[in-house]
């Protein structure tokens, strides 16, 4: 997979959380990933397709930072996965999506984004509906983790 795939959709988790829940995470390193169970609590996915190319996009979060970046973004606190934290992951995933959409665009790529799944509970799994390699990036805060997996057929 190119990093030219990769990139835009770290720029989008980096902003859309650094700019609508005030939280800062920390890249990690990439690395394939060869199974389907996620590594975190909620997980928002979503499917891409174009002429030139198709993809999905999970982002998934540890409980404890899903509910902070709930707290921060909506200024409700609550202390358990729920649908309206279902709801937010569904789109912080839009959010992500669509800001990586504009920068590919940019370089010639183009989509359409379909809507948001999200699945919630403990070893969950994710399956990306592309044939492709699926890239998977930690990223840790002070209240938790998140990851992003990235598959393209290209």
């Amino acid at each position: 997979m190119k990093v030219e795939f990769v990139n835009p959709f770290i720029n989008g988790l980096l902003n859309t959380l650094s700019m609508m829940a005030q939280t800062e995470l920390r890249a990690g390193k990439p690395k394939l990933k060869d199974d389907a169970v996620a590594r975190g609590d909620v997980s928002g996915v979503i499917g891409m397709v174009g002429a030139q190319v198709q993809g999905s996009l999970s982002i998934t979060f540890e409980e404890n930072l899903a509910l902070h970046v709930m707290e921060k973004m909506l200024g409700k606190k609550v202390t358990e996965l729920n649908h309206e934290v279902a709801d937010m992951v569904g789109e912080i995933t839009n959010m992500i999506c669509g800001s990586a959409k504009g920068e590919l665009s940019e370089k010639g790529y183009e989509f359409n984004m379909a809507t948001p799944a999200v699945v919630t509970g403990k070893n969950h799994t994710i399956n990306h509906q592309v044939d492709g390699p699926r890239v998977i990036l930690p990223f840790e805060s002070d209240f938790g983790r998140a990851f992003i997996e990235i598959c393209f057929n290209k």
